[in-house]
């Protein structure tokens, strides 16, 4: 079956051979760990291309030109060199490597804000912010060769206390950001850095089986019943329709589809091609970005292969809820001190199952503590889509350590994430805290379980 299925995607006799192999080698190593596991019911066709895209998605990439040709066109400018890299058995990312200097995980995307020109107007309509005129709109740390990084990022915390109102204390992490070995001259002033960990990879493959009408419905720009809470639904631009489409992906629900998504953290993250973005991640000044040696592919990541990796994680086994006694008395909880206004349990899908994404899909404001100064289309800068909450018990099994949160991964756990939420949050912050400690335990119990 395998080879079957590479017949039909007219891969050459050496990428055939190198896709084999990868296969056999991810066999010896045991591909099926508990957190990689197909959703029941792929025939052996559809395994087999679970299979591939699991390949292109482990796989290093590398710098064109190479005899490698399944596989070359890393960069120019690039992050890492493997999706694996940031997203470590399709979890989420770590803010810190084992070394402790900051991981790849964390990225840092650039904007400036708009001088309402032609230019930066279809720039809004297209991307959905502008980018730095030198830098783009992602920080690149690293390179191929011949060609100069763009830069690296440096973190520092402050800490601050925050006291509830039985006397428990808790220390909080307030992130200090930098950019430093900049090799394109200094950074406009003008330009904002927004800092996002790579989110686990659980689920994603079943955001798109919940209908935008199921997902609208929670939609209450004005905030007609006077709960505090106004969600609102980012609208942005799909380079795969050509149209607006209901955005569902990432930080701030930029992106509309997975497939999409992929070719966005391909494009961004390791400098890959596609027929999606088919143009090179370097802006104008990066001469020798321009001149780097091109992939003998004219697309780094063509669509049969991309399609595998969106077929892989769009099949990715997904959080279920045990319903033990424990985790109905953390729901009971959850939903007493609101936080399932925005993080909704569950969603019925189109195929006519539950899913349980604890997320609305859409966007809140979370207080000018957690602004990152970014627009992105409809989303404002003290905006973000509901972090799905699916998954993330999986990370600690995964890492040997407990998540780092929110988008910039300031909290540590989810107490301090909890702590950091304010605007439409602010109730449900101060809810929680004023719960009585053992009912603090219950929740937090519930949330490391999800």
């Amino acid at each position: 079956m395998m080879l079957q299925i590479l017949k039909k995607q007219n891969f050459n006799l050496f990428e055939k051979l190198f896709i084999i192999k990868s296969l056999v080698a991810i066999f010896a190593i045991g591909l099926f760990a508990v957190n990689d596991k197909p959703v029941d019911g792929l025939n052996d066709e559809e395994f087999d291309k679970f299979m591939l895209g699991r390949s292109f998605f482990t796989i290093p990439w590398v710098e064109a030109p190479s005899v490698t040709t399944a596989r070359d066109g890393l960069g120019p400018l690039f992050n890492a060199n493997s999706c694996i890299s940031c997203h470590a058995s399709n979890g989420r990312g770590v803010l810190f490597n084992k070394d402790s200097f900051v991981s790849r995980s964390l990225i840092a995307k650039l904007s400036i804000k708009s001088n309402d020109s032609k230019e930066h107007q279809e720039s809004l309509k297209y991307k959905g912010f502008v980018p730095n005129e030198v830098y783009g709109g992602q920080l690149s740390i690293s390179a191929i060769h011949g060609v100069d990084f763009e830069g690296k990022i440096k973190v520092d915390f402050e800490e601050f206390e925050t006291i509830f109102p039985d006397g428990e204390k808790q220390v909080l992490l307030k992130p200090k950001y930098s950019l430093e070995s900049l090799n394109y001259g200094v950074m406009s002033q003008d330009t904002n850095v927004s800092y996002r960990l790579a989110s686990t990879l659980y689920g994603m493959g079943l955001i798109e089986l919940i209908s935008n009408e199921d997902i609208l419905k929670n939609v209450d720009e004005n905030d007609s019943n006077n709960d505090g809470i106004s969600a609102r639904a980012n609208y942005v631009y799909s380079n795969i329709t050509k149209k607006e489409e209901l955005g569902k992906y990432t930080w701030k629900a930029g992106v509309y589809s997975l497939k999409e998504q992929i070719a966005s953290a391909a494009h961004n993250d390791m400098g890959l091609t596609t027929s999606i973005f088919p143009y090179e991640n370097c802006t104008s000044v990066q001469k020798e970005c321009n001149n780097a040696p091109k992939a003998r592919d004219k697309i780094d990541l063509p669509d049969e292969r991309l399609d595998a990796i969106t077929f892989y994680l769009k099949n990715l086994k997904a959080y279920n809820p045990k319903f033990t006694q424990e985790y109905k008395d953390g729901l009971e909880i959850f939903e007493q001190i609101s936080c399932a206004k925005c993080h909704i349990s569950s969603f019925d899908t189109k195929k006519g199952f539950k899913v349980y994404p604890y997320s609305d899909f859409l966007l809140h404001d979370m207080g000018q503590e957690l602004s990152d100064g970014k627009v992105e289309f409809k989303a404002s800068e003290r905006e973000w889509r509901t972090a799905p909450l699916w998954g993330l018990s999986l990370h600690e099994k995964i890492n040997k350590e407990k998540p780092r949160l929110l988008h910039d991964g300031r909290a540590r756990t989810f107490q301090e994430a909890i702590l950091w939420h304010g605007g439409e949050a602010q109730n449900s912050k101060e809810n929680y805290m004023n719960l009585p400690k053992e009912k603090r335990e219950k929740l937090l119990k519930f949330l490391e379980e999800l």
